[in-house]
């Protein structure tokens, strides 16, 4: 049975292979290949046979009861977005889903945007920009329609000097991405940019391989704007239909906010 076949045994495979035997609070021993925690500890610690643990691994029991994936998370030190992630691929929906329907803006939110005097765009599911406002264009070019967040994050040189902390950001973003598109990875648009980016990303590759799982929420960060400088910025995801509106504001009155206000008239007078 292949991963994408056994979710949850995959999972728990990528999950188990990133606790330390030292974070589990047992002894390593001086012989060991491996560098997270064997089946049979993870069976241990978590009170379940051995056996048992590794029919979940390999798919053959992918029924679990609530008890053993609690215990299982608190093994595998899984956050509370974690630990749901795993309860929803124990207990899956029905394989029949509605016929995907392409993405698209509602007028409101067009309107919405050129409304809005902070940094805005629309993202699909797959972190595709939608739609943007002139001031996101002036923030980021990246941050036009067309272009998609993921792969500027890990792709783009400028976009890689545009982050202050690239790392956090890539981590982030590809578990965010992950969560995102929870129950459609076989969708067309998902498998071509997950293929383009495992082939053209190795931080991609590895952290796709932890299978990481990241609240799809917004946060506090800091950028490198090539003219105004440094930014500090909060980011908000607002669900709106079947996209995200996400918009960029400083604290009031702050450094940032002023430089913000220099960015609105640079995009007007380019305008």
């Amino acid at each position: 049975m292949d991963d994408e076949q056994n979710r949850l045994g995959s999972y728990l495979r990528a999950r188990r292979g990133l606790v330390t035997p030292e974070r589990a609070g047992i002894p390593a021993g001086p012989n060991r290949r491996v560098p997270g925690l064997r089946r049979e500890e993870v069976a241990m610690l978590a009170g379940i046979s051995a056996d048992y643990y590794l029919r979940l691994e390999r798919g053959r029991d992918s029924n679990p009861s609530p008890q053993v994936i609690a215990a299982l998370a608190r093994v595998l030190q899984l956050d509370e977005v974690e630990h749901e992630y795993l309860l929803r691929l124990a207990t899956p929906a029905p394989r029949i889903r509605p016929r995907r329907r392409a993405e698209r803006v509602p007028p409101r939110l067009h309107h919405l945007l050129a409304a809005l005097e902070v940094p805005a765009f629309i993202e699909g599911r797959a972190f595709d920009v939608l739609a943007s406002n002139p001031l996101a264009v002036a923030l980021s070019p990246r941050l036009q329609p067309g272009h998609n967040r993921l792969r500027s994050l890990l792709l783009d040189p400028e976009e890689r000097e545009f982050q202050s902390d690239w790392e956090a950001a890539t981590e982030g973003f590809v578990g965010a991405f992950r969560r995102s598109i929870e129950g459609g990875a076989d969708d067309a648009r998902v498998v071509e940019l997950v293929g383009e980016l495992s082939l053209a990303s190795a931080r991609f590759r590895t952290l796709w391989a932890r299978q990481d799982v990241r609240p799809l929420t917004g946060g506090t960060t800091t950028v490198h704007h090539p003219v105004v400088g440094e930014l500090r910025l909060h980011r908000d995801k607002l669900p709106a239909d079947d996209v995200v509106l996400v918009v960029y504001y400083a604290d009031a009155h702050s450094e940032s906010a002023e430089k913000l206000r220099v960015l609105d008239s640079l995009a007007a007078q380019s305008a």
